[in-house]
Order: C-alpha cells, then structure tokens, then sequence
C-alpha cells in the first residue's frame, strides 16, 4: 500500500512592506486550525525568503491546545516556545540573522470577511494597532455587522420589500426615488 502525502496548503498571510515596518505587528497569519505541528511549516515556508531562515517560533499557550518542542520546516528543525506573558493573538518568528517577526493571529474560525479585513489592517503601512485592539474591534464591528444583517432579515420578514431598487444602465449603482419636493 503506497501512502499519498497531501500537498502543503500555501499559508494564508499578509504583510507589511518592507519599507515601513515600524509598528508592534509586520503583518497577519490566519491559520486553517489550531495545529501548530500543521500550520508552522506552510507560516516558515512563506516567510523563509523574505526574512531569511526561521530557527524559533513563540505563542501563548492559550491559544493552541498543543505546542510541540519542534517543528520539521522547509528542511530544518524549528523550536517552538511558549510564553504565558506573550500576547495570546500574536506569533512571534525568530530569524536566524535579522531579529524577529510579529504576526497578529487571526482565530482559524474567523469568517472570510472579517479576516480579510483584519489582515489589510495588520498590515497597513505606518499601523501601529495592537494584536488585541484589532481583534476587539473586529469583534464588535463584526457584532455590528451581524445585528444589522439581522436587522434586515426582519424587515425582510415582517412586510418590508424583497424588491431591490432598479440598477442605473451604464454605471450599475442603484436608483432612488427622489421625494417630489427634492425633483427639479
């Protein structure tokens, strides 16, 4: 019987441009699961050309209910810490030769959108938003955004229009009636 090794999934990742890291994140990693022994080979991979090879990974244990000592990665051993102190939603790389970098970690069962929107702040240029205060505030802008999704499904069901307004020809945006005191 012959075993078949699934492909490494490329790692989802968005960081900050070279030329402006100065703030407490260089970017975001949104894993697939809480598997460090799974997710940090695809992470060392994506990273290993930009920053140069990776020798240690940290986390706070809060997060990942298991944190092996190491990590067979791009063809070399990558220890892995834990520090109760670290900031439970960020990964921090050690590089061999050019310091460290900060990731903000993005929960695995982070809805596509918000993740997206959490990776383009992580890593805008000049940002110097903590871990913790983008995860809060995606939280409740999230919240926001569930309550008026909400919101319109009840309008919806409780008599409101299921009609969406017409689409102007040319440009698509949507037409709205004007009240007859607003029309020239």
């Amino acid at each position: 019987m012959t075993a078949t090794l699934s492909p490494l999934l490329s790692a989802r990742l968005s960081l900050m441009p070279e030329t402006t890291r100065a703030g407490p994140l260089d970017g975001a990693w949104w894993p697939r699961s809480r598997d460090l022994t799974a997710e940090i080979p695809p992470l060392v991979a994506a990273l290993d050309e930009r920053y140069g090879r990776i020798t240690r990974v940290t986390v706070n244990p809060v997060r990942w209910p298991v944190v092996p000592r190491k990590v067979v990665a791009t063809g070399h051993t990558v220890h892995v810490g834990w520090f109760t102190e670290q900031d439970p939603d960020k990964v921090i790389l050690l590089v061999h030769t050019a310091g460290r970098c900060d990731l903000l970690v993005i929960p695995p069962e982070t809805e596509p959108a918000a993740a997206a929107r959490l990776m383009a702040a992580a890593a805008a240029p000049g940002s110097v938003v903590t871990a913790r205060v983008l995860l809060s505030d995606e939280a409740v802008t999230g919240r926001r955004m569930h309550e008026a999704r909400r919101g319109e499904d009840v309008w919806e069901t409780d008599g409101g229009s299921a009609l969406q307004p017409p689409r102007h020809p040319v440009v698509g945006a949507r037409m709205i009636a004007l009240p007859r005191t607003l029309r020239r």
